[in-house]
């Protein structure tokens, strides 16, 4: 795993951390826990962290190599 790539998923785990602190935090106008912004952070830092683990990395197969 390069540099890079660890920068990135600690950069997901960053927004996923603050993801669950916008969505538990109380609001104060008494409403239920939930927040669309912090499902948006959510899905920001599950496609951040696919791509650091390098799960969208194009891998060609043998037939498209020619082989």
């Amino acid at each position: 795993m390069t540099i890079p790539q660890v920068i990135e998923l600690v950069a997901a785990v960053a927004i996923v951390a603050a993801g669950i602190w916008l969505y538990r935090r109380p609001r104060a106008d008494g409403d239920q826990y939930g927040s669309q912004g912090a499902v948006i952070l959510f899905v920001i830092g599950a496609v951040l962290a696919i791509h650091g683990l390098g799960l969208l990395e194009y891998h060609p197969s043998a037939a498209e190599l020619g082989e």
